[in-house]
Order: structure tokens, then sequence, then C-alpha cells
């Protein structure tokens, strides 16, 4: 595998209108989900459009910003608190340099994602050039305008396999002036699965809902400061078990230490494994059988991380996923299977790739 250096949009298109017969491109930015962003194939070359970088344009009366592809989510970050304003899905691996072209072709998303919606809700637009060399604009800069929605959409979670994103447009939202974290000790997965059941069908409105290793449950509130002080006992009133509560710093510091466990770089795979269903039960019996698993449950545990052993074979997880109609995303470990389990799209897929790609310039999802 190679890799060339794109510095502008006339660059990507000239890689994608040069490339030979039988050759692929993948593209590359912070190659923080190396699972995704890497082939041990030697006909695939990676595209490094990491040079495309910086913001656009953003509008906090508006709440929207665009910025280019290689642009770091750290950077956005940084731009949007000086407004008091921030990215409610909690994109993960921010830390470790992710991009926003990155995370939109992960559909990567944190636990903010559980009360707002995930990076596919924030996208608005995207500029990208597609399989033949074509420069193609969809969707728009401004909440309002739903024109050429889809295209924006099926860039999100398309990997880099549908073509090389340029720019994109995003929504944003303001900063809850107030936040509550409480945590309970439920002892084992499963007990804290039944409990964060029980929330979901209460009327507490939860800012994010997650599950860490040993039956952790972790629930956030957020709002103002009286509205988040009175959520904050009701939640305790209903949790199962005695609660700690934890705001500010303490807080802050809690969420970063979670995730930062979840994502961090090591010899594990990190696959990304997500239900359909509703509740959180059926995800968490579909994975009971990973004993030699650690699984990170976010998102009310509809989506699971899961940690699994580089010595473990790959086809033991694939298996468990597909019987169960799970859908996996191995965002770090083993390039040549980056989907496994329950994988949807079908002829429709396909109908999508051939007329974005009709030369096949870019890998098969």
């Amino acid at each position: 595998m190679s890799t060339v250096a794109a510095l502008t949009q006339a660059d990507v298109q000239a890689v994608v209108a040069t490339c030979a017969p039988g050759q692929h491109l993948l593209p590359v930015a912070g190659g923080t989900k190396p699972g995704l962003s890497s082939s041990s194939r030697d006909d695939v070359t990676r595209v490094d459009v990491s040079a495309l970088r910086g913001i656009l344009a953003y509008d906090p009366a508006e709440l929207t910003l665009t910025a280019r592809a290689g642009t770091p989510i750290a950077e956005l970050q940084a731009a949007l608190s000086e407004h008091g304003q921030y990215l409610p899905f909690d994109p993960p691996f921010a830390a470790a340099g992710a991009t926003l072209g990155g995370v939109t072709a992960a559909g990567a998303s944190g636990p903010g994602a559980w009360r707002y919606g995930g990076v596919r809700d924030f996208v608005l637009g995207v500029r990208l050039v597609d399989g033949a060399g074509r420069l193609i604009y969809a969707g728009g800069k401004v909440v309002k305008n739903a024109a050429g929605f889809d295209v924006p959409k099926l860039m999100v979670g398309s990997i880099g396999r549908l073509g090389i994103m340029l720019e994109l447009s995003l929504k944003v939202f303001p900063r809850a002036p107030e936040t509550v974290t409480l945590t309970c000790e439920l002892g084992d997965t499963e007990a804290a699965a039944e409990a964060a059941l029980a929330l979901m069908r209460s009327p507490i409105h939860l800012d994010a809902l997650d599950i860490a290793a040993g039956g952790r449950l972790l629930a956030r509130v957020a709002g103002r400061s009286g509205e988040v002080e009175a959520r904050a006992e009701r939640l305790a009133g209903v949790l199962p078990g005695p609660p700690v509560r934890l705001r500010g710093d303490d807080e802050r510091e809690l969420w970063r230490q979670v995730w930062s466990s979840v994502t961090e770089t090591d010899a594990d795979t990190l696959v990304r494994a997500t239900s359909s269903l509703p509740g959180a039960a059926g995800l968490v019996a579909a994975l009971a059988a990973t004993a030699e698993a650690s699984v990170h449950y976010t998102l009310g545990a509809t989506a699971a991380w899961i940690r699994w052993p580089r010595a473990a074979p790959i086809d033991r997880l694939d298996a468990l996923l597909a019987q169960r109609g799970l859908a996996g995303m191995v965002l770090i470990g083993s390039p040549e299977r980056p989907l496994i389990g329950h994988q949807g799209g079908g002829v429709f897929a396909e109908r999508i790739a051939r007329a974005i790609d009709p030369d096949s310039r870019f890998l098969e999802l």
C-alpha cells in the first residue's frame, strides 16, 4: 500500500482522475481509526487529505459551521467553546487527533448522541470528489435548507468508500449551563442494563446513559441550574442503588477517563457494534458470550464498544454479531474486514456505489 498527499482540491481530483484500472483509493487524515484507514492490499493507495484543514465559515447566531474535512475535531471544539457552543454528539478520538471527515466517514458518536442524535443528525452539507473525479456539493449551510440532503447522509458511515470529502457543513448547539452525572455500581452488566431500560421508560430527560465495565451505570442530566438539580434528585430516586454525584471538573474528568479507556490504541481490536432493537437488554444479552472481551455500552446500551483480543479470531465475533442481527465496524485492528456482523444495504447500496463510483476507484463497502 502506498500513500499520496493531496494538498488541494485540485490534487484530490487529479489523484482520482489518474487512478489506474484495477487500483483503488482510500482517503485518510488523522489516522486515529486504522481499521478504516489502512489496508494490506497492494492495489490500494491511501490519499492523505490531512492538509485540507481549517474553518471556512462559522455563524454562532445561526448555529452552523463549515470546515474542511481534514480539520481536527479539537480545533472545531476550541472555536465553538468560545461562543458557548459544541458538537453534542461527543465525537470520539478527538483528543487523539480525529478529523471532521474521519468522524463523519466512521459515523462515530459518543455519549451525548443519546439525547441529541449522532453525527448523521448534524451534517447539513458536503463537498466531495466522487469516483469519476467530479466535484459534488450536496445539502446546504443552513438548517432550513434540506435540498440534496441524501448525499450528506450517505457519507456518514461510508468509511471512505463513496468518495473523498473536501468540506462539511454542520449544525451546532449551545452548551447547557450545567451538567450533573450520577454513577451507580450495580455489580454486573445485566443489572445495569435493566436499570438503564427503566431509565429509558422514565420521564427523566437524560443527556447521556452509559454502562461501563463491571456494571457501573453512568447517567448525565443537563440544563439550567435549577432544572439540573431537580432532574438529578428525580434520577437519584429511581436508581436501584446509592448513587455518587459528580459535577464540574470531577464530572468532566470522569467522562474523559472512561472514554479514554474505551478509545485508547493498544494491542486489542476495537469494534463498535450497534443494534436497531429498542431497549438495553437485547444488545447486552447478545454480547454476553464475549467473555474474553471488554465491553463498554453507550447510548442506553443500544451501541457497544468492544475490546476484542487480537489473539482471538475476529470470525468468532463476526458470527456472534451476525447471528443476533448486530452490525459491527472494526475501528482498530485488522484492516481486511472493516465491516463485520449483519450489514444492510444490499442492492440499494450497490446502486449507490455504482452511481457515485462508476469505475470502482474506491474500495468496496
